[in-house]
């Protein structure tokens, strides 16, 4: 399992670079991140959460069952359309203990690369649509914290990087 990155961390914030070949260390990538997220457990994780700023993520709604486990691996995801509205209380590995009501689009279409260089098109509908939304948040260096609203937002900030400064005594 690699090591889950936790806010302030400052590769969260930044914005991953396309990943330009598909290699065997790609898809190594690909295997270790998934791993790691069926293992923390979660039912997303993007690159840089475990370090890499990279455009990659995985995603699994299924996650915690036992059967019928669906991955979905792309790299360089886009969202190339989005409608509709709606709120969902989300969490994030790299924000642990905390959960929000997040304003996302009920519906999105997201277009990215498979492991092996095949582009996919992706229709996701509620909870997937949201998982999608969160993860290519990551890709740009948005957390779910970021899209509160302000009061909430610092209070969250505040608490977690003085979390952390404790854990680092």
């Amino acid at each position: 399992m690699l090591n889950i990155l936790k806010y302030p961390d400052p590769i969260l914030k930044r914005k991953a670079e396309p990943v330009t070949q598909i290699t065997d260390e790609v898809r190594r990538l690909i295997d270790d991140m998934a791993d790691t997220m069926y293992e923390a457990p979660g039912v997303g994780l993007a690159a840089p959460q475990i370090g890499r700023s990279v455009r990659v993520i995985v995603i699994d709604v299924n996650s915690k069952e036992k059967e019928n486990k669906e991955l979905i691996c792309l790299i360089n995801p886009e969202i190339i359309e989005q409608s509709g509205e709606t709120v969902w209380e989300e969490g994030c590995l790299s924000v642990p203990d905390y959960t929000a009501d997040v304003k996302r689009a009920e519906r999105v279409v997201v277009k990215g690369l498979d492991r092996n260089g095949k582009e996919e098109v992706i229709v996701g509908e509620g909870f997937l649509s949201i998982v999608f939304q969160h993860e290519i948040d990551h890709l740009n260096g948005v957390l779910f914290i970021d899209r509160l609203g302000l009061i909430k937002r610092d209070l969250i900030r505040r608490k977690l990087k003085k979390l952390a400064r404790t854990e680092s005594i």
